[in-house]
């Protein structure tokens, strides 16, 4: 048992062996929490600003991909009208999209079980999105082009 316990009230001679025991066995599990918590903090910490240093980073990949289709974009207007230079960049970036994400679900598909399901929910909602999206894009390019 340890001594810093023995000597708190209720330890005397009407204190019963079992009750000295709880009170030690409480003071164990104190320390150790706080050595656990400790332990915890310590290793929280460098986690902590990696998720923060990642998160910067990806803020940054996104600041260089705006800042590298900025640059395409004024290279394609050098010979292309700038209606049409902004089209055609702009289908070159939905044509990437969709191979990638074709690519992404056949290996989803391809892990079988929950992975197949999400794939194949994926797919549905892509197809309910684009049912809608696709027909009004085309209006609006219409109307644009009618300009």
């Amino acid at each position: 048992m340890s001594d810093e316990s023995y000597g708190r009230q209720g330890d005397g001679p009407t204190s019963s062996a079992t009750e000295r025991l709880a009170r030690d066995v409480a003071d164990v599990v104190r320390e150790e929490v706080r050595a656990v918590r400790g332990q915890v903090t310590e290793a929280a910490r460098p986690a902590g600003l990696g998720v923060a240093l990642l998160a910067t980073a990806g803020g940054c990949l996104v600041l260089g991909a705006g800042a590298a289709s900025t640059t395409v974009l004024r290279m394609l207007e050098t010979f292309l009208p700038r209606r049409l230079a902004a089209a055609g960049l702009t289908a070159g970036y939905l044509a990437t999209a969709v191979v990638l994400g074709r690519l992404g679900l056949a290996q989803l598909r391809a892990a079988g079980g929950t992975s197949a399901r999400l794939a194949d929910e994926v797919r549905d909602m892509v197809s309910a999105t684009a049912g809608r999206v696709v027909p009004a894009a085309g209006e609006a390019a219409r109307d644009e082009f009618d300009r």
